[in-house]
């Protein structure tokens, strides 16, 4: 089973190789260990960027509490050219600037990008900060290519915030609406 060694310069030889081999699989390990360090920092910290991004996509909601469109120019035939949202925040949402909000108008026959900043949507103030707010938005729909809103007409209209975070509501004008009607709730 085991051999005698006739010279000892043999055994000397076969200690140092086994050494060298040692020392060889310690640096890979070394090696591979700081890599696989490396590479769980870094996943680690995209993990915690995507989950700060997702809780601020979920969370940031914004509701509409109360929708109505209006006859501003008194003609009920040529249609309700305002529409008016009044919206909050949702129970635990981070501040939601009105003034970079899009809102995605689609009709039957449109889909329109709308943005604050160019005058379409007009916010009564700025932003959103308490669950408690409300805030009246109006769309003016005769400065767009979708038109006034006409008795039957529906419509969805998506509010997203600065975080990317999306609400959609549905605008459903009624059937019939009076001469002298100039609001009504949709």
């Amino acid at each position: 089973m085991f051999e005698t060694i006739a010279n000892d310069n043999d055994r000397g030889q076969v200690g140092i190789g086994t050494l060298i081999v040692f020392i060889a699989m310690v640096l890979v390990a070394a090696i591979a260990a700081g890599v696989l360090i490396n590479t769980a920092g870094s996943l680690q910290s995209q993990a915690s960027d995507t989950g700060t991004e997702t809780q601020q996509a979920v969370a940031n909601q914004i509701e509409v509490v109360h929708a109505y469109a209006e006859d501003s120019d008194g003609d009920t035939t040529t249609g309700f050219e305002d529409l008016n949202l009044i919206v909050k925040k949702s129970a635990g949402s981070d501040v939601i600037d009105l003034d970079s909000m899009t809102i995605q108008y689609t009709d039957s026959d449109n889909s329109i990008t709308l943005a604050t900043s160019n005058g379409a949507v007009e916010p009564d103030g700025e932003s959103l900060t308490a669950t408690s707010d409300r805030v009246e938005m109006t769309i003016d729909l005769s400065s767009t290519a979708a038109g006034a809103l006409q008795p039957g007409d529906s419509a969805t209209v998506e509010l997203i915030d600065q975080s990317g975070a999306q609400f959609s509501y549905g605008v459903t004008m009624p059937q019939t609406v009076s001469d002298d009607q100039t609001v009504a709730n949709v």
